[in-house]
């Protein structure tokens, strides 16, 4: 799997014309910045501002989307626990106990939770792209016992990421006016570890 330099200043762009893991896999690492865009750089209030009567925020997405970056690339992907920090919780994917958690963890917390669950993720889709292509099985399946393909999986992740990277903006509008599709040429995160693939 290649990935662009990250002396781009677009590091988080697909290629123009990969190959099908390339192109997926990198539709996937432009969301994730995309979305640590819109979340980056905030403090308490502004990780915890919310609209109308919407309980979401943009801590509770920063967590949530941890959770989902551990739970589909260990879980769903080869059927292994959980494992840390999410083991400590006795949190196991079936509630929204993330969500309303954030609001008890600082932004630091938060921001690198978020930075080491997508780094983790990374080293596991790699490592089982290495065993074999897209079509592979994967660990999660039908209630008929049907496994999804590893294609399945990262598509169905991409839209996980589609759909909040749009409660992203909305929230991220409303704390500071910060707009648009994708992060400005040259943004890097002034919080947390994040790095780009």
């Amino acid at each position: 799997m290649s990935t662009q330099e990250t002396t781009s200043p677009t590091p988080w762009e697909p290629p123009i014309a990969g190959t099908d893991v390339e192109q997926l896999v990198g539709s996937l690492e432009r969301m994730r910045a995309t979305f640590r865009w819109k979340v980056d750089d905030l403090d308490s209030a502004g990780l915890g501002a919310r609209i109308g009567a919407s309980s979401l925020t943009l801590g509770g997405l920063l967590k949530h989307l941890a959770s989902c970056e551990d739970h589909t690339f260990t879980h769903r992907l080869r059927g292994e626990p959980l494992g840390a920090p999410w083991d400590a919780t006795g949190w196991d994917g079936s509630n929204d106990w993330e969500f309303a958690s954030a609001a008890q963890d600082s932004p630091e917390t938060l921001y690198d939770l978020y930075d080491g669950a997508v780094q983790r993720s990374r080293v596991r889709l790699r490592a089982v792209l290495e065993q074999g292509g897209l079509d592979q099985p994967v660990h999660a399946s039908m209630p008929d016992g049907r496994h999804a393909n590893l294609r399945r999986l990262l598509s169905d992740f991409v839209e996980e990421y589609g759909r909040h990277t749009g409660h992203a903006d909305l929230l991220r509008e409303s704390v500071d006016g910060r707009v648009g599709e994708d992060p400005p040429d040259g943004w890097t995160p002034q919080s947390g570890h994040f790095t780009f693939a």
